[in-house]
């Protein structure tokens, strides 16, 4: 029976990011190899911050049409001195991100077996939470203006977008989530300060909350989530 292959596109990126996914890779190689039933063919992207310094660009014109021929994209670090930060992000992340419409990021915060935990008496059953963040709207929306540039009446204006529909399909993948590993969740927002995008937020996670009454809920804003954490 023939093995399935599993295309990967791999950009490392900037700073850690090649060491990182050297060692990533070794990993999967290993898992690939334990199953027996798959395997991983592995393409090299050099884009990044060295690229751009050479090209004035992090990723070449066709570069969404390159990488929309794998199966999966296995992304490094986006990052280093000399390139700025929005440039570097939003030429490589961003576009890749909004290109094949990556609206979820997933976060899972577990304590592994050997790693040490600043936190006193914790058992490692202890430490399981997944974080669940809108990936493509609100302040990555890049939704502004920059008026009157270099003179005195400069004013920018940077927009976070929230869109009904971004906002649902969020909110309904982490109640999903939440009701398959049987776990509670946690919206956590700004409303009190964000009068619009986070007081929209808080009623569609109301809303939705309806559809699973099996899953337990809290709201909280971020001063307090972060103190809880």
């Amino acid at each position: 029976m023939a093995k399935e292959t599993y295309k990967i596109a791999v950009i490392g990126g900037d700073g850690i990011g090649p060491e990182v996914l050297a060692e990533g890779i070794k990993v999967l190689n290993k898992v690939a190899e334990l199953d027996g039933s798959f395997n991983f063919d592995f393409t090299y992207f050099p884009w990044g911050c060295e690229y751009y310094l050479k090209h004035g660009e992090m990723m070449p014109e066709d570069g969404i049409e390159q990488l929309s021929h794998f199966d999966a994209i296995y992304l490094g670090a986006v990052g280093y001195p000399g390139v700025p930060d929005h440039i570097s992000l939003r030429g490589l992340l961003i576009k890749i991100r909004k290109s094949f419409d990556e609206y979820v990021n997933l976060r899972p915060v577990k304590l592994l077996k050997g790693a040490p935990c600043p936190l006193a008496n914790v058992k490692r059953e202890d430490i399981d939470m997944v974080f669940v963040r809108e990936n493509s709207e609100g302040e990555y929306a890049g939704a502004g203006a920059w008026l009157y540039k270099d003179t005195p009446r400069e004013v920018v204006i940077q927009d976070g977008v929230f869109s009904r529909f971004g906002t649902e399909r969020i909110i309904r993948y982490a109640f999903e989530l939440a009701r398959k590993e049987h776990k509670s969740l946690t919206s956590i927002s700004k409303g009190n300060a964000l009068n619009y995008s986070m007081v929209f937020w808080d009623q569609i996670f109301a809303e939705i909350s309806k559809e699973y009454p099996d899953v337990e809920t809290h709201s909280y804003l971020v001063d307090a989530a972060s103190m809880f954490m």
